[in-house]
């Protein structure tokens, strides 16, 4: 199959590689330097998005955030107008639900097809194939996806329409941050009581009040070294966008909004770069620092 990969990030460069082989992909990237790697391996390297997708059967997007995504594609020369009728999008960004009906609606109006497909993992998971996909869309849609997507990632749960996809990355980002957290707040908690930061983390990670993929972040907090799997800044934008969502449904979230500020402070700290587990440093630092 013919894919058009846009966007190669942390997340989009080891996604868009698992596709190398099984498929032709042509890669885009706003930053050429990011894709530089990629046609050393067999992708081809477009000049633009609107080049990319010409001739694509399915273009699968994985950019920043819904600014970023709404200007590739539909600022002028945007490539939504330069893809063939009928052909299928597939937007494995994060955003909010409402963000992906609108793009649903701004590519039946040219004749395309849409499925929002965020997904649950980082650096990690893209590199091993093994991210969790959270799909809406017509379900033909999505199941002409799914064969490629699987590559990506299992399970493929689809939701629903077209947004049901990023209402459920909705959910799962505010258990991440708030949870994070959480046991950062513990952890410190805990050490300020005069017990051990190793048997902290031996009794907390092996404890069934502990998110499972806390134990992943393990060797962040004994090192202090927060070597970036999902950034704290991306944290933060996707918290924002859960408090839109939930102000948008009027839902209260006052933990989500308590999460929220703590990693903006965080990220105004100089931390923004780091493994979003760098919220246990800052709160060590102090929240003035």
């Amino acid at each position: 199959m013919k894919i058009a990969f846009l966007g190669l990030g942390i997340m989009g460069s080891r996604m868009a590689q698992r596709l190398l082989g099984e498929h032709q992909v042509t890669v885009f990237n706003r930053s050429p330097d990011k894709a530089a790697a990629l046609p050393n391996e067999g992708a081809r390297l477009a000049a633009s998005a609107a080049e990319a997708v010409q001739d694509a059967e399915l273009v699968i997007t994985m950019l920043a955030d819904p600014p970023a995504v709404r200007a590739l594609a539909l600022d002028p020369g945007g490539f939504l107008e330069h893809m063939r009728r009928g052909t299928l999008w597939v937007d494995m960004s994060t955003g909010e639900p409402a963000f992906s009906r609108e793009m649903d609606s701004a590519a039946r109006r040219l004749g395309l097809r849409f499925v929002d497909a965020p997904v649950a993992g980082s650096r990690p998971q893209a590199e091993t194939g093994e991210l969790t996909i959270f799909a809406g869309g017509e379900s033909g849609d999505v199941e002409q996806a799914r064969p490629v997507l699987e590559k990506l990632g299992s399970p493929m749960v689809h939701l629903g329409a077209a947004g049901q996809g990023m209402a459920m990355k909705m959910v799962v980002n505010h258990l991440l941050g708030t949870a994070m957290q959480a046991f950062a707040e513990g952890l410190q908690l805990g050490e300020h009581e005069g017990l051990d930061q190793q048997t902290l983390l031996d009794v907390l990670l092996k404890a069934p009040v502990t998110a499972p993929f806390i134990n992943m972040k393990r060797t962040k907090l004994e090192s202090g070294d927060y070597d970036t799997d999902f950034s704290l800044k991306w944290m933060h934008k996707d918290l924002e966008m859960v408090a839109r969502t939930a102000y948008e449904r009027a839902t209260p979230m006052p933990l989500s909004a308590a999460a929220q500020q703590s990693y903006r402070l965080a990220l105004q700290s100089g931390l923004g770069e780091q493994d979003f587990a760098a919220i246990y440093h800052w709160l060590q630092a102090g929240p003035g620092s």
